[in-house]
């Protein structure tokens, strides 16, 4: 018998204003809310206020916790668990960008399961965490719709992939106007780790059909947007289009898998402290042209879906043009488009190349690499 399951989020809710809605939703969770979000974004954009002025308006107890740093570490876990303990809190908000709403999975597994964040590097959790209301202020990682959470320990130079059922948000909140004041290289950064999602869910090993629907739904919508809203931060029609796309990608890659980008991107991160979304993008059009050959159908919906013209073309003819539009979309980002520029030290490649390898998500790529072929990866965008 060979099936498949989807799953998402309780509630999705998207539009303008919808971040009125947090404290109604929070009130049918709980009775005391933890903000979990970043030390200065979510309070310079004004979004933390909308936050709070939505659960004053139900009278919703609340503690803050403000201590999210890009890439969450093991620590900050630790840290949020403990308030989370301290604070008797049965309702997280979380409030930001995939760092924030990373972290807040990880504390609310950790918080009602028990032990600690190291244990679910091995292991996943056995019953629900705190219930989680999800509010990206990013349009990118697609967190707020998924069942995996990224936390970093330091100390071990790795990035630990939290996979469960029970990480899943009960309710996604996606208000367009929260994304208004990310700077450029943000929204393309984002923008590409959501396209990286997109792609990568698609010709996953583990794709399903309902996965492959929203997965090209992304695509289409993120290169008919990114560019848009990159260049004209006012532009909330992009904008709009951008927080749907990477919810999407999100649903996609949750129910399918990422793959190889993501497996050569982590040790990016981690020594080098590469932003996600650019590390991705980096790889992104590299990696997809090692693995043309394995889905070269696929890449033909792909190019079609890009908005390329691939009547009369062979599959083959096709699936290199998806190549070429990938390639293109990113350097119309604007953003670095070598390891060299975001320092990134070439005698480490092949230390990169075997902890890639050792990544869960390799497994699940299309074509199987061997580590000589990920040091050349690594050295030709380099």
């Amino acid at each position: 018998m060979s099936y498949s399951i989807f799953q998402c989020p309780r509630d999705i809710i998207y539009g303008e204003d919808s971040v009125n809605l947090v404290g109604a939703k929070s009130v049918e969770l709980g009775k005391k809310a933890m903000i979990v979000t970043g030390k200065y974004s979510s309070k310079k954009t004004g979004a933390l206020d909308k936050v709070l002025d939505s659960l004053k308006q139900v009278s919703l107890n609340y503690v803050i916790f403000d201590k999210v740093e890009s890439d969450p570490s093991v620590n900050t876990v630790r840290a949020g668990v403990q308030t989370a303990k301290e604070e008797n809190v049965d309702v997280i908000v979380a409030l930001g960008g995939g760092s924030a709403l990373d972290a807040s999975k990880a504390i609310s597994a950790v918080t009602t399961n028990g032990g600690d964040i190291l244990d679910y590097e091995k292991k996943t959790p056995e019953v629900d965490g705190i219930p989680i209301v999800a509010v990206p202020t990013t349009a990118g990682t697609g967190s707020e719709v998924s069942k995996y959470s990224i936390i970093t320990d330091i100390e071990r130079k790795i990035k630990m992939l939290i996979a469960s059922d029970f990480l899943i948000p009960k309710v996604a909140i996606l208000d367009p106007k929260l994304t208004k004041m990310m700077p450029q290289s943000v929204t393309a950064a984002t923008g590409m780790d959501a396209f990286t999602h997109a792609i990568e869910a698609y010709i996953s090993k583990a794709a399903q059909p309902i996965s492959d629907m929203y997965a090209i739904k992304a695509i289409e919508l993120i290169t008919g947007n990114l560019v848009k809203a990159i260049l004209k931060e006012d532009d909330m029609e992009a904008r709009g289009n951008m927080l749907l796309a990477q919810m999407y990608a999100g649903l996609a890659f949750s129910n399918s898998s990422t793959a190889l980008v993501h497996s050569m991107s982590r040790p990016l991160g981690v020594y080098y402290k590469v932003p996600h979304g650019l590390a991705n993008a980096l790889l992104l059009p590299e990696v997809m042209k090692f693995n043309r050959a394995a889905c070269s159908e696929k890449f033909k919906v792909v190019a079609e879906a890009m908005g390329e013209n691939i009547e009369g073309k062979s599959i083959r003819e096709a699936s290199y043009l998806a190549i070429e539009s990938i390639k293109n979309l990113f350097l119309e980002t604007g953003l670095p488009t070598s390891l060299k520029e975001v320092g990134v030290d070439k005698n480490n490649f092949e230390k990169m190349a075997k902890d890639a390898m050792e990544s869960k998500t390799t497994a699940l790529n299309p074509r199987r690499p061997e580590v000589e072929q990920l040091i050349e990866i690594y050295k030709t965008i380099y």
